[in-house]
Formats: C-alpha cells, sequence, structure tokens
C-alpha cells in the first residue's frame, strides 16, 4: 500500500515538472532572436566608433587652439619684454647723451685748457687748501687791530652825518611834491654792510632805501615768483607790482584775467572801473598801456624830484650834490669844497605787503646777473631781516664773537685780490650769505673770539665747497628754520631755495675767473695779510701757541 502511494506521487510529480505550461522549450526561438540582437550590436559599434572619431575631432581641434593661444601668449609677452628693452635702452641713452652734453659744456674747447701740470681746481673739498700757508691767530689779530678795526669810528661818523642829511633832502622832497598826485615817500632805512658794521675797504658807501606808496585812492598789489604762478627760472626771486583803485577787488573777479566778448559785460566792475586812460596810468609810473609799476619811470620820477628838492635846501650846505654814477640812478655823492667827497645811495623801493621784505627798482649786480626780464619786474630785497638777524643771533654769541670779524676779513681779502687779478662773480652778498649759513649751522660757543682762525677756515672751505657745487642758496627763502621772532614770511620760508650761484652755469667763462681768483686768493693770503700786520717777534708767536694748547 504504501509502495503504491509512493509511485503515484512520483508519477504525478514527473507530469508537473514536464509540463510545456511551466517550463517551455528556450532553445526553441534562439536562432531568430540572436541574429536581431547581432544586427543591433553592430549598429551600436558602429555608432560609438563613430562618436569616438568625431570626439578624437574635437579634442584636436581644442588642442590646437590651445596652442594657438599660448603661441599668441608667448608672442605678446615676447613683444612686451621687448618694448621694456627697448623703453630701458631709451632712457639710457637720453642720460647718457644729457651726461655727454654736461660734459662737453665743462671742457669744451677754449674754456677749460689749462697748462699742463696744474692741479684740477674743480677738486674735492679742501684740496685747495693744500700747501697754502694760513696766518696763526696772532698774525690775524694784529691784521684785525691794524687794518679793520680802526675803520669802525670812521664809518659811525659818516653813518650819522649822511642819514641826518638824507632825511633833511626826504622832507624837502615831500614840500616839492604834490600830495594828490604824486607818490608819497616814507622815512628811509640803512641797510647793508655799513649797518651791519663789517665794510672795510674804501670809499665807504651808505645803502638807504625809501618806501613810497602811491596817491589816494589807488594802492600797490604785488605777486611774487613763489605765490602760486609759474615763473621761468630766470624770473626767480623777482615780482610784479600792479597799480589798482583801493576800492578794486583784484583777486575775486577773472574780468581783468580773461577776455570778455564784445557782447558780454562783468557784472562786478563796470566798463568805467576797468578802462582807464593811457596818460593816468603812465602819471602813476605804470609801463605803457598796463597797470603795472614801472622801474625805469619811477628811478626817472625820483630822480627829478631829488633834483627839486636840493634846490630848494642847496643854500643850507656848503657842499654839492650830484648823481654819481649813470648805471645806477640812486647813486649821489657829495663833494666838499676841500675836494673830499661821501658817494651814498638813496634807492625807491615798494613794500611787500605788511613785511619788511622790498621790491626794489634797482639792485646792485655783478657782470654775472643777467639783466631784468622788464622794467616791470622787480627784485625783492631781504635786507632789513638780514640786518635783524645778524643782531639777533649776536646777543646769543659770547663776547667779541668773530662772526663779523671772519666776515670782515674775507671781504677785505677778495677785494685786495679783485683789485689785482680784476673782477670775479663774487660780491660781498655771496660772503655774507655764507657768513649766515655757518651762524645758523654751528653752535654759538664755536664763535668765541679765540677760534677766529679756524672760522675763517670754515667760511673758505664752505665757499670753496659752494664755487664747486655751482650752489649757494639764498638764506631765507627756502629757510624753515629762521628765528620765528624776525617775524618772517611763511611763503618765502616755504618757496623752493634760490640758487645764488645759479649765472655761473650760463657764464661759464665768468665761472672761470671767478674759481681762478678764489684760489689765487688763497695762495696770496699769507702776503695780502702780512702786508698790513705789524712785525710780531717770534717767540711772541710761540708764546700766543702755547697759551691756546
Amino acid at each position: 500500500m504504501p509502495v503504491g502511494i509512493f509511485r503515484v506521487c512520483l508519477v504525478v510529480i514527473t507530469a508537473i515538472v514536464n509540463h510545456p505550461l511551466l517550463f517551455p522549450k528556450e532553445n526553441g526561438t534562439v536562432p531568430e532572436n540572436a541574429e536581431e540582437i547581432i544586427q543591433k550590436m553592430k549598429e551600436r559599434e558602429e555608432s560609438l566608433r563613430l562618436e569616438k572619431l568625431r570626439l578624437e575631432q574635437e579634442i584636436a581641434h581644442q588642442e590646437a587652439m590651445q596652442k594657438t593661444l599660448e603661441k599668441a601668449a608667448e608672442v605678446v609677452e615676447e613683444s612686451k619684454e621687448e618694448k621694456v628693452r627697448w623703453d630701458m635702452w631709451t632712457a639710457l641713452s637720453m642720460v647718457i647723451f644729457l651726461l655727454i652734453e654736461l660734459w662737453r659744456q665743462d671742457f669744451q674747447e677754449g674754456i677749460w685748457q689749462d697748462t699742463g701740470g696744474e692741479e684740477d681746481d674743480m677738486a674735492v673739498l679742501g684740496k685747495a687748501f693744500k700747501g697754502v700757508a694760513f696766518p696763526d691767530k696772532a698774525v690775524l689779530a694784529s691784521f684785525y687791530e691794524k687794518r679793520i678795526l680802526g675803520t669802525t669810528g670812521d664809518m659811525a661818523r659818516m653813518r650819522e652825518m649822511v642819514e641826518g642829511f638824507a632825511d633833511d633832502l626826504l622832507e624837502a622832497l615831500r614840500s616839492v611834491c604834490n600830495r594828490d598826485a604824486d607818490m608819497e615817500v616814507e622815512d628811509c632805512m640803512g641797510v647793508g654792510s655799513m649797518y651791519e658794521n663789517w665794510r672795510v675797504r674804501k670809499p665807504f658807501v651808505c645803502d638807504l632805501i625809501v618806501p613810497f606808496a602811491p596817491p589816494e585812492p589807488y594802492c600797490f598789489r604785488s605777486q611774487t615768483w613763489c605765490s602760486g604762478d609759474s615763473f621761468p627760472p630766470d624770473e626767480q626771486g623777482y615780482g610784479t607790482i600792479k597799480v589798482c583803485r583801493a576800492d578794486e577787488d583784484v583777486t575775486g573777479c577773472i574780468c581783468d584775467k580773461t577776455k570778455l566778448g564784445e557782447d558780454m559785460l562783468c557784472l562786478l566792475h563796470s566798463q568805467a572801473n576797468t578802462t582807464r586812460p593811457s596818460s593816468e596810468m603812465e602819471d602813476l609810473l605804470c609801463f605803457k598801456n598796463t597797470q603795472y609799476l614801472d622801474a625805469d619811470q619811477v628811478m626817472k620820477w625820483f630822480q627829478i624830484a631829488v633834483t627839486k628838492a636840493w634846490n630848494r635846501i642847496s643854500h643850507k650846505y656848503e657842499f654839492d650834490l650830484s648823481f654819481s654814477l649813470l648805471d645806477s640812478p640812486g647813486a649821489l655823492k657829495i663833494k666838499f669844497r676841500s675836494g673830499k667827497s661821501i658817494a651814498f645811495n638813496l634807492t625807491p623801493v615798494v613794500q611787500y605787503e605788511n613785511s619788511d621784505v622790498y621790491f626794489i627798482s634797482h639792485f646792485p649786480r655783478s657782470g654775472l646777473a643777467a639783466d631784468l626780464p622788464s622794467s616791470t619786474h622787480w627784485f625783492l630785497t631781504f635786507a632789513v631781516y638780514e640786518r635783524r638777524f645778524i643782531q639777533l643771533v649776536s646777543k646769543m654769541l659770547p663776547a667779541n664773537a668773530c662772526h663779523v670779524s671772519c666776515l670782515q676779513i674775507l671781504s677785505f681779502l677778495h677785494g685786495k685780490q679783485c683789485s689785482l687779478t680784476g673782477p670775479s662773480g663774487l660780491t660781498n652778498y655771496h660772503l655774507k650769505t655764507v657768513m649766515l649759513h655757518l651762524l645758523q649751522a654751528r653752535p654759538s660757543q664755536d664763535w668765541a673770539p679765540e677760534k677766529l682762525e679756524a672760522r675763517l677756515q670754515d667760511m673758505l672751505k664752505f665757499l670753496e665747497k659752494c664755487l664747486h657745487e655751482k650752489k649757494l642758496y639764498h638764506f631765507f627763502i627756502g629757510n624753515r628754520r629762521v628765528p620765528a621772532e624776525l617775524g618772517f614770511p611763511i611763503i618765502f620760508q616755504r618757496a623752493e631755495p634760490l640758487n645764488l650761484f645759479r649765472p655761473f652755469v650760463l657764464h661759464r667763462d665768468v665761472y672761470r675767473k671767478t674759481v681762478d681768483t678764489f684760489h689765487e686768493m688763497l695762495r696770496n693770503m699769507s702776503a695780502l695779510i702780512n702786508e698790513y700786520t705789524v712785525h710780531i717777534p717770534l717767540a711772541h708767536t710761540n708764546g700766543i701757541h702755547k697759551e691756546s694748547l
């Protein structure tokens, strides 16, 4: 029985397994489906191959474009580097050309040809002093006492006499002038070496400046080279003076600076105020058809006024008065019946704003200085501040300080040398400027009287350095260390320094003559001083040296 049941179950299971609905014959359609799949695979393979070719072409194109861009960038970079190299070569060539041009100017034919074997005059600082026998303290002291110190009393008497006469002359000048039309003349002031007590060479000449102002309702409005507008180098140190009505605002309106059209009017100034008859401005000593004060017209007016004033008071004096120099309109000379004479300069000036800086009509200049750009350009003088600075510093120096003595000795030596070999480009004003710079640079104790020899050497070496560099700056212009006690105008302290030796750059022959004269003075210094020195025994000299040690 169990065996039969097992057999029945086996038959049923076998039937179920072999039933076609449960396990169909898969290999019955294999040949047809395989061909279709193979065809699709071939098509897919072809499309992939085409896509691969397309991608390879794109990649190759991009690589070519990248290489092209890189080459272009390299070309641009190379061009930039080449341009930079070209610019550098251009700049270097210009620098070399300028250096060659400067060398050519310094050593051009006919100027710097010296005899062979002479040492270069443009040597380094101090070389010119090699082999120079410098006078010792005893010789300098004797020279100063005999030749220079005795002139102080003569200067004081002459100043007193000239000032008294000048005051009387100006008072008479005011009386002969028309107060409603002529310039108003103020009191005179003494400036320069005679009033700073360092003039040594005769004839003594007093320098007096006379400020003047226009009649009412006019006033002066000045403009300097450092007031903001650009001035060419040859006009530095100068300024212009405009004659205006007191109620005229020249700074707030541009009608005087810009040409308005014929159909345009200034709403601030009427035509009557802006246009004045030419004769009226000429009566105010202006340049023709302008409002600018003419220095030549001022000197002509001043000479005529002085002549009239002298005619009025000449009966009071037992001497004659005349103009002594044609090229210096303010130069006057008093001639006594005994044959003696006294010379002095009386020069009209215009005050700069409310300061003691003055525009001077004619300034004593050396032969190397260029002429004024025009007669409407006025030179500025700082002589009043220079005198005040020396007085201020002298109060802080030791008793009997040697600063004035150094300047007097140097001025005497240079003047004596010029009388032997002819004039040079150096002036006494240059020598005073050297002293002013050293007064500010060195401490006060260095100017003790026993240090006269050392300070004189300092001045000579400083002057040699300035000549070597062709640079000697004006003491006040561009100097921001000017003592506040002087009340010096700030506009000039902030200005660019003014080189007093600039004419040497333009006048090579004068520069060469000046350098030769300076070095000749150094070589002749002992002889020039010994000529005016009392003989000092050797023992006395040695004793002085031992005391100083």
